[in-house]
């Protein structure tokens, strides 16, 4: 008989185009492999629509409508915990007694519930929200955003207790784990789970640098403009920006430099090929939180990959990487990489790593001994 577990998911995961969701759908599907049954609850918000592909990976699939922010505004819960509460989610987690993964802290509202108390509850860190939320709040300029984001944190971090009514907590990078040991003991660090089976690294040369992430994200969207100022307009060398929703003063920024073009709102196969045909994908970050997608995609796909510290910290995948910090240093290193063919040696030598340590399989596997 299949084992059953509930997860409870802070979005609808599918499609999966941006980060946590990417790792909440192929932990499903992982999990699905391996015999479990799943229910899965998800919010609904931003006017998206229920997935019919999830009912091939879940026996039951519950959608709940996410709380207006006026309605919950003033709580002292977070707003993303307190949004995401239902009286139905309570009642359908108890009609039986089985394991419960909560995606993210945002879906933990009734992680420290009487009735709950005897389960076995696991949470899945994709970040340390407060941390998140505190850059989130350094970062935009708007003073509305600001205010909002550093309350955001305040609560977040006061949050943090309920952690401790948790039998496991998965983290996604190394630190954050180690941050969560002070509420569970059972505190455990497991890469994110991805969209990649195989590494996928092209042979040949690239003609053009690229950078890609969810531009709509306002550290993305930094991140871009900084490279973009500092490092591209620098160069001769032809760049491709890509990334959904991009804002429109980047759009215009662009449009300043006739060697980088900008890709938006481009299918994952074309994102794929992207980052494929690339000579080097260069990533960069003004947040060491979680663990970024983009850089595990980039080195399962990608020729050279060059990444300052943030973005490779905690992650075991700085070797793989040309570490590169300061606008000087980057644009060394792509004239470093600039009509290098990478070789068949150091694709092994990737293949090993990301495989060993960074394989949905094998980590479904070491997840499913704690459910």
């Amino acid at each position: 008989m299949p084992k059953h577990i509930h997860i409870i998911s802070f979005d609808i995961p599918y499609p999966p185009v941006y980060g946590g969701i990417i790792d909440v759908f192929y932990k499903i599907k992982s999990l699905h492999k391996l015999g479990y049954t799943i229910t899965l609850h998800c919010f609904q918000y931003k006017a998206k629509d229920e997935q019919t592909v999830l009912n091939e990976y879940c026996e039951r699939v519950i959608y709940y409508p996410r709380k207006k922010v006026y309605k919950v505004f003033f709580s002292v819960i977070p707003y993303i915990i307190s949004s995401r509460s239902s009286d139905d989610l309570l009642s359908n987690l108890l009609e039986d007694n089985d394991t419960i993964i909560f995606e993210g802290l945002h879906t933990c509202f009734y992680l420290a519930h009487p009735q709950l108390k005897n389960r076995n509850k696991v949470v899945w860190m994709h970040n340390i929200e407060a941390d998140y939320y505190k850059n989130l709040s350094e970062a935009d300029k708007n003073f509305i955003h600001k205010i909002h984001f550093n309350v955001e944190s305040k609560k977040l971090k006061l949050f943090e207790k309920y952690l401790n009514t948790a039998q496991t907590i998965f983290s996604v990078n190394q630190a954050d784990a180690e941050y969560m040991e002070q509420y569970c003991e059972q505190s455990i660090f497991i890469p994110p789970f991805h969209l990649n089976e195989e590494v996928k690294v092209k042979s040949g040369v690239g003609n053009y640098i690229l950078y890609h992430g969810s531009l709509d994200v306002v550290e993305n969207h930094q991140a871009a403009v900084y490279l973009i100022k500092s490092v591209f307009s620098k160069m001769d060398k032809d760049v491709i920006i890509a990334g959904k929703e991009p804002k429109s003063s980047l759009i215009e920024l662009i449009k300043t430099y006739p060697n980088i073009k900008l890709k938006a709102n481009v299918p994952q196969k074309e994102m794929d090929e992207l980052i494929q045909n690339a000579q080097c994908n260069v990533l960069f970050t003004f947040q060491a939180t979680g663990l970024k997608h983009k850089l595990i995609n980039a080195l399962y796909k990608g020729r050279f990959v060059i990444a300052n510290d943030k973005m490779v910290m905690n992650s075991g995948l700085n070797l793989l990487c040309r570490i590169a910090n300061t606008p000087d240093e980057i644009l060394a290193k792509i004239n470093e990489v600039w009509g290098e063919e990478k070789s068949l040696e150091k694709i092994e030598e990737r293949r090993k790593v990301l495989l060993e340590s960074y394989s949905n399989e094998s980590n479904a596997k070491l997840l499913i001994s704690y459910l």
